[in-house]
């Protein structure tokens, strides 16, 4: 592998994992809606996930979205920017909304265009993220009637967001609490209201145990399926795989060193507080790919005699002491994490490859 750095993905182990989360999702009624965006709508990876079963393809931004295949609908995930309504009606079919004034203006936008859009309706569950808040019934109710006033709106469904930003978990009495309102909407509007969206990857693991209220039939699953990792608990899942993604990188510098700096010390280059203990000489090499390319604090690198020590935003310093001989040259592998692969899929320095066609 010539051009480093590189984040390459296993597709074989993502097409795996798919068809896991997919086979539980039918045993339990349940659609999935697979969320693309920490690859940013890689092609080769939308096409695959495309082709799995799933009901949707989801993003958070609209230049992801129009990228994504059309034989699909696509999600829209992030809450609308009203200025970005047009936009949002060419790219997706169905969106999240969660405020009057954006629905408004796709109300609009969809009918100057003569398209119709499907909204999902967000409810704040207690994560204090995106969403009316769950106890305020009658905003959630005059935000349904405002979007049953636009024929060229269908209104989908409701959702929720948990663990994104409260670290709220999901369980049978906030997801029930979804539900709830969900039969409110039905029973004030005589509506089908088909789909209640309860949440992300981490309620992946009341699907798998069988524990999702009833009613909740929706998810909206990204991290769960790409990197086979329970959000809940930052736990692996032991029936999905945790190695479809590696990035790679080359070692530009390896020295004897000491491993505790010399001098006076202040902020580093990103303004931190850092210090190290005195370990005694140490092997330390850099690779060429840093901070700008990844989160250097989400990678577990493959070989474990390496140890990463940590990054400025071009390098990445690593402890080679108990590891192997490498010397400059040699490639470095290592599985990301969420961050690290968000970050490695943005960069545009960070090739993409793919394995296991």
């Amino acid at each position: 592998m010539n051009a480093l750095p590189a984040i390459q993905a296993d597709l074989r182990l993502l097409s795996q994992n798919a068809r896991t989360i997919l086979d539980a999702c039918r045993r339990h009624g349940v659609e999935l809606s697979v969320v693309t965006k920490a690859v940013c709508a890689d092609p080769h990876i939308a096409r695959l996930l495309a082709s799995s079963g799933a009901a949707s393809l989801a993003d958070s931004r609209v230049e992801n979205l129009r990228a994504l295949p059309d034989s699909l609908p696509r999600l829209s995930l992030r809450v609308a920017d009203p200025a970005q309504a047009e936009e949002l009606a060419l790219c997706a079919q169905q969106s999240l909304q969660s405020t009057p004034e954006a629905v408004l203006a796709l109300g609009e936008a969809t009918r100057k265009l003569g398209r119709r859009h499907a909204v999902i309706l967000m409810a704040d569950l207690g994560d204090l993220r995106e969403g009316v808040y769950h106890r305020e019934e009658r905003l959630l109710q005059d935000l349904a009637a405002l979007t049953l006033s636009f024929p060229s709106l269908e209104l989908l469904g409701v959702g929720a967001n948990l663990t994104c930003f409260g670290g709220i978990l999901p369980d049978g009495d906030n997801l029930g609490r979804l539900v709830a309102l969900a039969e409110g909407l039905r029973r004030r509007f005589d509506v089908p209201l088909p789909l209640v969206s309860g949440g992300n990857s981490s309620s992946l693991h009341l699907l798998f145990e069988g524990r999702l209220p009833r009613g909740v039939n929706h998810l909206r699953v990204g991290e769960g399926l790409l990197l086979g990792m329970d959000t809940s608990s930052g736990k692996p899942f032991p029936h999905l795989s945790q190695h479809a993604f590696t990035l790679f990188a080359r070692l530009v510098e390896v020295y004897e060193k000491p491993s505790r700096p010399e001098g006076r010390t202040g902020p580093n280059a990103f303004g931190e507080a850092v210090s190290f203990p005195d370990l005694g000489p140490m092997r330390r090499g850099i690779l060429a790919v840093g901070r700008q390319d990844t989160d250097e604090a989400r990678l577990t690198p493959l070989d474990p005699g390496v140890r990463v020590l940590g990054a400025s935003s071009d390098h990445l310093l690593v402890d080679l002491t108990r590891a192997g001989q490498y010397t400059v040259g040699d490639t470095l592998g290592f599985t990301p994490g969420y961050g690290a692969l968000l970050r490695a899929y943005t960069s545009p320095y960070v090739r993409r490859v793919t394995a296991g066609d």
